[in-house]
């Protein structure tokens, strides 16, 4: 059974406006699936339809096993969920909040001491445990959130935009918790603002633009389909064109840029050394060589156009989330979600 099935999944706003025009989708059971679009595609209203937040205008969504109209509250019992707005009371403790959420899935007391606490120490928050939220830094509330998300042992776990705004080293310990959570046997859904981070993560990532699915693979399959590596290589002493006769042999040559030769390689990094080789046997000396492959960022904009917002930054600040822009239908609707996030749980 997959974790989640989406079959010809619709929603539209009032004044007809489309955020979501029918896409088909499936995760399978232990994956990591990455949800990518620009702002405004309708990842969001997708995610919000999944955990049953909102409902489909046409079509249809399973999750777990369990349809998100007819069985709204299996599916809510089924999965956890960390918005990109953490909806934490700043003024409880991170052990309240988390006792808090244990008793509103149908814990006992201590059952929801003993497994707050186990998460707490497991996305390390122990130490801030009696701490008000509000205290907290923003990679904390993150963990939080994640934590929180995790106390009745979902079997999928939604996570929307998960380290936006966050310091590279908080981004860090969020990915390697979920990787574990995902070795442990969770479903991840996860939509994101960093290419990186869906290279790293995810078995498969989809691409929605304009509410509709622009592609689905691995992330490898996606960026062969952009096309093969190719080998940027500079010569010392001019060798120009005896160095583009060489590089030939290898593969198709390329525009030079800058003085910079390229060849674009079938092979790819397995070629590195014989062409090495070649222009050493041929008299050139090489002052700098680079093999580039193609990114996620190429898939992106060869399937949508546009670079994916977050994608060139390197070095996020913490506190300072960048908001994941609706348009202006999907804000009408938004407060409604928040206060709806705690409705699910009590569900």
């Amino acid at each position: 059974m997959a974790a989640i099935e989406v079959e010809q999944l619709q929603r539209r706003f009032s004044g007809d406006v489309v955020a979501v025009a029918g896409i088909d989708l499936e995760v399978a059971e232990r994956e990591i699936y990455a949800f990518l679009g620009p702002n405004g595609a309708g990842k969001t209203t997708t995610v919000r339809m999944l955990t049953t937040l909102l409902k489909p205008t046409g079509g249809s969504a399973r999750v777990a096993g369990f349809d998100v109209v007819r069985d709204q509250s299996r599916v809510r019992r089924s999965i956890g969920v960390a918005l990109q707005e953490a909806a934490l009371d700043p003024l409880m403790t991170g052990r309240e909040l988390m006792q808090l959420q244990a008793t509103l899935h149908g814990l006992t007391r201590d059952e929801s001491k003993r497994r707050g606490d186990k998460l707490l120490n497991r996305v390390g928050l122990m130490d801030a445990a009696d701490r008000r939220v509000g205290t907290y830094s923003g990679g904390m509330r993150r963990r939080l959130d994640l934590a929180s998300a995790l106390v009745h042992d979902p079997k999928v776990l939604f996570l929307d935009e998960p380290t936006t705004g966050l310091d590279p080293v908080s981004r860090i310990t969020i990915w390697e918790e979920v990787r574990k959570l995902n070795d442990e046997g969770t479903t991840v859904f996860l939509t994101t603002q960093y290419l990186e981070e869906a290279d790293q993560l995810a078995d498969r990532v989809g691409i929605i633009d304009d509410g509709r699915m622009a592609a689905e693979g691995t992330p490898g399959a996606l960026k062969a389909q952009i096309g093969r590596s190719h080998l940027e290589v500079t010569i010392s002493d001019g060798g120009g064109p005896q160095a583009v006769e060489v590089l030939a042999r290898f593969g198709e040559p390329l525009p030079s840029r800058d003085g910079v030769l390229m060849v674009s390689l079938e092979g790819g990094a397995s070629d590195v050394a014989p062409i090495v080789r070649a222009l050493d046997d041929a008299g050139l000396c090489v002052e700098s060589l680079e093999l580039v492959k193609p990114t996620l960022d190429d898939v992106f904009v060869a399937k949508t156009g546009r670079h994916l917002e977050g994608a060139g930054d390197e070095q996020p600040q913490e506190d300072q989330p960048e908001a994941d822009q609706m348009g202006e239908a999907e804000k009408g609707e938004a407060e409604k979600g928040k206060a709806e996030k705690g409705k699910a749980a009590t569900a």
